[in-house]
């Protein structure tokens, strides 16, 4: 536990750096108190029928060569197998191996077309893959957020939050 090894580690008034001392303090005090554990809830069809229409409808396609667009159309036939398959995922902690493969391609930046270093790998993932990392983001957001795990300087994958309110927060 991280408060152990802040104790461990020496942090009395014993140090020169008195702002050494009043890091060590806080930290301890923070994390005094482990966090609750999250708590599995199963999703449902009608949870991945959801994500799967909020998808963006592309035809681009993974190493799967499944297209979000064909996945669209024939949601409601394949929710109930996939909503099995995303509880058997959350159940038992463990992302299957197929779903982690990703096609690599090059995108160009905005300059010039002909030169390699304006090129950016872009990892495009399985569809299959996108909706259960989306019903485990919903879950793992409600858990940070409910529990105030998560500081309110917290600006990265956060609902409402862009990257001008934390520039603006440091520069105010």
């Amino acid at each position: 536990m991280i408060s152990r090894k802040i104790n461990a580690n020496n942090c009395s008034t014993a140090t020169s750096d008195n702002n050494e001392n009043n890091i060590c303090f806080s930290l301890n005090n923070v994390y005094r108190n482990s966090f609750p554990n999250i708590k599995h809830r199963y999703t449902t069809t009608r949870e991945i029928e959801n994500i799967i229409r909020t998808m963006k409808t592309l035809n681009s396609y993974g190493c799967d060569e499944v297209p979000s667009k064909l996945l669209k159309l024939c949601s409601y036939y394949i929710s109930s197998p996939l909503n099995y398959i995303g509880n058997r995922t959350l159940y038992s902690g463990v992302f299957p191996d197929r779903l982690k493969y990703a096609t690599i391609r090059p995108l160009s930046k905005k300059g010039n077309k002909d030169d390699i270093n304006d090129y950016r790998p872009i990892s495009i993932l399985t569809s299959f893959s996108n909706f259960f990392e989306t019903a485990m983001q919903t879950r793992l957001l409600k858990h940070l957020n409910g529990n105030n795990i998560l500081v309110k300087e917290q600006y990265g994958f956060r609902t409402n939050s862009k990257p001008d309110n934390a520039i603006y927060n440091l520069t105010n």
